[in-house]
C-alpha cells in the first residue's frame, strides 16, 4: 500500500479502529481453533440463506413499493426471451434478448432518439431493485431533465441480463441507455444495485463498450453519489461520443443542478 494514499482499511488498522467500520469483509473476526467462532459461522449461514432467498425472489409491479413507481412514472413491463425464472438462471443468453414483439411495443410506447433512456431490470436480485430504485429513479429523471436532456419513458424488464441494453438501444435509437439492475447477491449484502450504461448501444456490443456504477446500497454508494456518478458518465458519453473502457470517471464529478422533487 502507498504511504501517500493509504486505503480506508489501512487507516483503520493504523489507528486501531475496528475493520468492520470500513468494510463488510470478514476480517480480524477471530477463530476457535482452526474454525470460525460459532457466532461467525451462524451469521455466515444466515447471510448465505438471505442471498439464496434474494436470488429466487420475484418482483411485482402491482405491489409495494413498485406500484407507487408505476403510478408516478407511468412504468410498464416487458420481458426477455427467458420465459421463466428457471430458464433465466439456466440460459443467460435469453435474458440478453428482448422477447418477440417487444421492440415494436417499445417504439409504440416510448419516444425514440432521446438523450437518455432509463430502464429497470430485475436482474439477479429483485430485492435490490425494490430497495434501491424507489429512491434513485426520481432524482435521476429530475437531474437529467435539469441538464436539458430529453428523457425517455422508463420501463421494467423482467428476467433481465445486462446485454439487453443492445436490443433496447436498437429499438429506441437512444443516445444513451442506463440500466438499473439487481446485482448477484453476495454474503455482504443482497440489496446491491448496479447501473450499467452505454452510448448508442447496438447488437454485438460487449462490456467493453459499457460503463458501470456498482454497489449502490445503504452501506456502499449512496443515492446522491450514485446519481452524480451516473449522470457524470453520461455527460462524458455526450462529450466524447462513446462509452466503454476508454471513458473514465472524473475524480470530481460536476455538481448536480438544482431540481424540484418529483
Amino acid at each position: 500500500m502507498s504511504d501517500n494514499l493509504p486505503s480506508p482499511l489501512q487507516r483503520a488498522v493504523d489507528v486501531g479502529e475496528d475493520a468492520s467500520d470500513v468494510t463488510p469483509a470478514r476480517l480480524f473476526i477471530g477463530r476457535s481453533g482452526m474454525s470460525y467462532r460459532t457466532s461467525t459461522q451462524l451469521q455466515l449461514r444466515a447471510d448465505h440463506a438471505f442471498a439464496k432467498d434474494a436470488l429466487g425472489a420475484s418482483l411485482s409491479l402491482a405491489e409495494a413499493p413498485m406500484d407507487e413507481l408505476v403510478e408516478r412514472f407511468d412504468l410498464f413491463e416487458v420481458a426477455t426471451e427467458a420465459s421463466s425464472h428457471e430458464e433465466y438462471l439456466a440460459r443467460p443468453d435469453k435474458g440478453r434478448r428482448l422477447a418477440a414483439g417487444v421492440a415494436e411495443l417499445l417504439r409504440e410506447n416510448c419516444p425514440s432518439g432521446v438523450d437518455v433512456q432509463f430502464v429497470i431490470g430485475d436482474g439477479l436480485s429483485p430485492l435490490a431493485v425494490a430497495t434501491q430504485v424507489p429512491s434513485l429513479l426520481g432524482p435521476l429523471l429530475d437531474h437529467a431533465s435539469a441538464r436539458g436532456w430529453s428523457v425517455g419513458r422508463s420501463f421494467f424488464v423482467r428476467h433481465c441480463r445486462v446485454g439487453v441494453i443492445n436490443d433496447i438501444g436498437e429499438a429506441l435509437d437512444a443516445q444513451n441507455v442506463v440500466l438499473l439492475v439487481g446485482e448477484r447477491p453476495g454474503l455482504a449484502t443482497a440489496e446491491s444495485l448496479s447501473a450499467y450504461m452505454a452510448h448508442r448501444p447496438r447488437s454485438g456490443d460487449t462490456d467493453a463498450q459499457r460503463n458501470l456504477v456498482s454497489n449502490i446500497h445503504s452501506s456502499g454508494v449512496g443515492t446522491e453519489d450514485a446519481v452524480r456518478r451516473i449522470l457524470g458518465l453520461v455527460d462524458s458519453f455526450q462529450l466524447q461520443g462513446r462509452s466503454g473502457f476508454m471513458v473514465k470517471e472524473s475524480a470530481q464529478p460536476t455538481a448536480l443542478p438544482g431540481a424540484g422533487g418529483r
